[in-house]
């Protein structure tokens, strides 16, 4: 037992000293882009704040994006109704003002004047008509249709082929007003018109050219935020410069951004060590550890709403198998994983939704719904043996299981820290494999693993968005899992307006999903970044990646 110990901590060591060997010497010397062209505080020179975005986008469509290596860039480029300002609190943005009828079934949104695209255009309520209408297209498949047909009057039945489009309760009754008319009070529906799905788009430039999307070089990439896309080099960087027609360009003090798509964390250290990043989000662990234990003024651990985990294909044996699955989770040693590896002020999962949500007794609701969380080698070999029992199976056929993630040296870590843990504890002995980012969601979706890495962000600040993913139709909802009495408890909580209502039926629907364990939360999320000293006014929202819109970069 000892030895097992002795050699599950070496490979914990060993994975912290490989991502401690990645520091890169200063450079003092005067930055330039690919043009040459002084940037980033130089003296005289153009003000482009550069950072890295991990993974190539598989769309910069807002209605057909579904991760945050999307979202990253669309948050600069778009807005949507409202949107978190500096001090995370929700704001009017493209609109001016909203009402909500008393019976909060009924929003009506009236936009700021004079609304404009990049391109000069005016921008009115019906883009939005237009834009929230095309996500629930099922032509369209957006993975994120769900946000708008689970509440939205007729929404559901037009995607479904049986109801019209104009029975849908999103319509503009003028160039200004935008009437939207909900299935039930959504005491969280303004959060939702913040994310990125319900961001416009330009009818003209979408029916004119399907790709508009995918290749700025070729077309113009017409956005409404405070920054356009000029240039996207696929697998190398996303480049943005200042849109003068944004109806706040005054407030925008930087030229441009550029977004580096470097998935490699050493590289992307060495690049904001030798002054060619102004911004890190997600440096190595290594790094962050390192810079928390010297208290680097440039580390700012920023709060996320998020939980990390493995979701299991529920559909392929022994998988399928609630003990097999429950076996795997109790096996894990959460705590050592966040200490370790991802030392980043991390905390070991306690279920599906994390810290930092409210229930009706503004209480928070993790705390309140208790740790549904249990680590119990002894247990997890029981259940183990029991579910390969009524599977027909032995540990023997694990060798041909794999567990896939991707390419990031955080995620290796992680995969084979579990990987360890499986095989020392329960003696199961599984397969790693590493993919780019945008592969291993569309495996994911096509149902083409057997366990995978993944994690959730919430959508909007409640406990709904991390739940209802898991939900039988949820296009989202990868694991395949169905619950017949989780899904009637969430259809419960999002048919009422009566708060505690809704969040007992949330909190007995998240004891349903972690007794029956499709996925196995590992961590809740917190997010550092490296910011140089003289880089100013970025702003990160709880449920996004930092903001730029009030950024500066001082004079060197």
């Amino acid at each position: 037992m000892i030895n097992k110990k002795v050699r599950l901590l070496s490979v914990l060591i060993a994975c912290v000293m490989l991502l401690a060997a990645c520091g890169g010497a200063a450079n003092n010397g005067a930055n330039k882009n690919a043009e040459g062209q002084k940037v980033s505080g130089e003296s005289g020179g153009t003000k482009i704040l550069r950072t890295n975005n991990k993974s190539e986008p598989g769309t910069l469509d807002p209605a057909i994006a579904k991760g945050t290596h999307e979202s990253f860039v669309l948050y600069h480029a778009f807005e949507g109704l409202m949107r978190y300002d500096e001090n995370d609190k929700l704001v009017p943005a493209q609109a001016e003002s909203y009402e909500v009828s008393d019976d909060g079934m009924t929003y009506t949104f009236k936009l700021r004047d004079g609304l404009k695209w990049s391109n000069g255009d005016p921008l009115t309520a019906k883009d939005f008509e237009y834009a929230w209408k095309r996500v629930i297209d099922p032509k369209l498949a957006s993975d994120y249709s769900f946000q708008i047909t689970t509440y939205v009057k007729g929404a559901e039945e037009y995607f479904n082929g049986k109801g019209s489009i104009d029975d849908v309760g999103i319509k503009a009754l003028d160039d200004k007003t935008l009437e939207v008319q909900l299935k039930a009070p959504t005491p969280y529906f303004l959060d939702i018109t913040a994310f990125y799905t319900l961001l416009p788009v330009d009818e003209k430039v979408v029916s004119a050219n399907p790709d508009w999307a995918k290749d700025p070089q070729n077309t113009e990439f017409v956005s409404n935020g405070p920054f356009k896309i000029t240039e996207w080099n696929h697998k190398e960087n996303i480049k943005m410069v200042k849109n003068d027609n944004y109806y706040e360009a005054d407030k925008v003090k930087l030229d441009g951004l550029q977004f580096d798509i470097l998935e490699d964390d050493n590289t992307a250290y060495q690049k904001y060590e030798g002054g060619e990043y102004d911004v890190l989000v997600q440096p190595a662990p290594a790094v962050t550890a390192k810079a928390v234990q010297s208290k680097d003024p440039e580390l700012e651990l920023g709060k996320d709403l998020g939980v990390y985990y493995f979701e299991f294909n529920t559909t392929k044996k022994p998988f399928n198998n609630v003990n097999v699955r429950k076996a795997l989770s109790m096996a894990l040693d959460r705590k050592t994983i966040v200490e370790n590896i991802t030392q980043g002020g991390q905390m070991p999962a306690e279920g599906i939704i994390p810290y930092g949500l409210n229930d009706d007794t503004k209480k928070d609701f993790r705390e309140a719904n208790g740790n549904l969380i249990t680590e119990d080698t002894a247990k997890a070999k029981e259940l183990l043996e029991k579910g390969l029992k009524e599977e027909g199976m032995t540990m023997e056929d694990f060798k041909n299981c794999t567990l896939s993630y991707n390419t990031d040296e955080a995620h290796k870590k992680i995969a084979q820290a579990l990987q360890e843990m499986w095989k020392q504890k329960l003696g199961v002995e599984l397969n790693l494999e590493n993919m780019e980012f945008q592969v291993l969601l569309d495996n994911r979706k096509a149902g083409n693993f057997e366990i995978a890495r993944a994690g959730w962000m919430s959508d909007y600040k409640d406990p709904m968005s991390m739940l209802d993913l898991f939900m039988t139709d949820n296009p989202q909802n990868n694991s395949r899992w169905s619950n017949k009495e989780f899904d009637a408890l969430l259809k419960k909580a999002s048919s009422t307006g009566d708060q505690k209502v809704r969040m007992d039926s949330m909190k007995a629907a998240e004891k349903i999903m972690m007794e029956e364990m499709p996925v196995i939360p590992v961590y809740f999320y917190t997010q550092p970044r490296l910011q140089k000293p003289n880089v100013t006014g970025v702003y990160k929202p709880l449920l996004a990646y930092p903001r730029f819109i009030y950024a500066d970069i001082e004079a060197k």
